[in-house]
């Protein structure tokens, strides 16, 4: 039954994360590629880091920005729409702008081209090499997700494999370690994945009558909280949002009832007790609650333990599971576009 309510494209490009993330893996640039911008970078050759990006793209830049101000750089995190009208004083001779859209042919991606000064350091991380993007770039990351049908899934997670080893090469850490950490990406994905039919029955149960998601998280896993409420409105049409855990104790906590589902990220030692906290404030207020984790009881919510690097790459899959139980439940076809289409053309 769940099966056929859901089999298409968007299923076989969940079920292709693995191998999209293998080759991309299999496929990461020599460390020696980084040597001299990285050298730059310390020298203070460029006055700021302007990260930019569209949807899962631009939520998936979030992790390098914290990493590059952990380290000391001036970074700035900026919607590509918002860097064209609102922004354009980012631009400058002395500025390093790494740009990723998984198409390289997005209206903004192109527009941002056009308006780029001379001097101004691009790198561009897309899964077309043959992109406007790419052929822009004095430098290209590629991620080798193969080709993706629908709703951003292996894209996504193959951009966060790719910025995170861009991290390690900026901030000067142990290149060997870095891959040694984001080849258990590949397996720990698989593993959840293996049970894929189990999660989307359980979360059928679990979710039975909710009529608004919200995805929160804090650090790093802010990138999922983005990209969950992004694709779950993408893919299902589903009254959906993300935010960070904290923001949603700041007004929409108010609007909790029972159906109203709360996928909190459990994240890092650093804010954990925090986000547990939340979870639990949530089902006494009367709403619903579910934790993203290593050590949930719920399998369908139970992720592999991995790396801290790499955990944003793991904690999708829950809500990639909750996109298709919703499919089943409401009775849509998972990640088919009705308006609009998988590359944006106008700004």
């Amino acid at each position: 039954m769940i099966l056929d309510a859901i089999e298409g494209p968007y299923l076989k490009d969940l079920l292709d994360q693995p191998a999209a993330l293998n080759r991309t893996w299999e496929n990461l640039p020599d460390e020696g590629l980084f040597h001299a911008l990285a050298a730059d970078l310390a020298s203070g050759k460029y006055r700021r880091i302007v990260l930019t990006g569209m949807g899962s793209s631009y939520h998936a830049l979030y992790p390098l920005h914290l990493a590059l101000t952990r380290h000391g750089y001036v970074s700035h995190h900026v919607e590509t729409a918002e860097l064209l009208y609102y922004l354009r004083t980012l631009l400058a001779e002395d500025s390093l702008v790494v740009a990723v859209s998984q198409s390289g042919q997005s209206a903004e991606t192109i527009s941002l081209l056009d308006m780029l000064p001379a001097g101004c350091k691009l790198i561009a991380v897309t899964n077309n090499a043959q992109s406007a993007l790419a052929q822009a770039a004095q430098m290209v990351l590629l991620m080798h997700a193969g080709v993706e049908s629908t709703v951003s899934c292996k894209t996504y997670v193959a951009t966060l494999m790719v910025l995170e080893w861009l991290a390690a090469a900026l901030t000067l850490q142990p290149m060997a370690d870095a891959r040694d950490q984001l080849a258990l990406a590949s397996p720990s994905v698989e593993q959840y994945l293996e049970s894929w039919r189990e999660h989307i029955a359980d979360i059928c149960g679990i979710v039975k009558g909710v009529r608004q998601v919200i995805v929160a998280g804090r650090g790093a896993s802010l990138a999922t909280a983005g990209t969950g409420g992004l694709i779950l409105k993408e893919s299902v049409r589903f009254s959906a949002e993300g935010m960070s855990c904290a923001a949603f104790r700041h007004g929409p906590f108010e609007m909790l009832n029972d159906g109203v589902f709360v996928i909190v990220m459990a994240g890092d030692h650093r804010a954990e007790i925090l986000n547990r906290r939340l979870a639990g404030d949530i089902r006494d207020a009367g709403g619903r609650s579910a934790i993203v984790d290593s050590r949930e009881t719920a399998a369908a919510f139970r992720i592999p333990a991995v790396p801290t690097c790499i955990r944003p790459i793991v904690e999708i899959l829950p809500v990639q599971m909750l996109t298709l139980a919703l499919a089943v439940l409401i009775g849509r076809e998972p990640g088919k576009f009705e308006l609009a289409t998988k590359v944006t053309t106008i700004e």
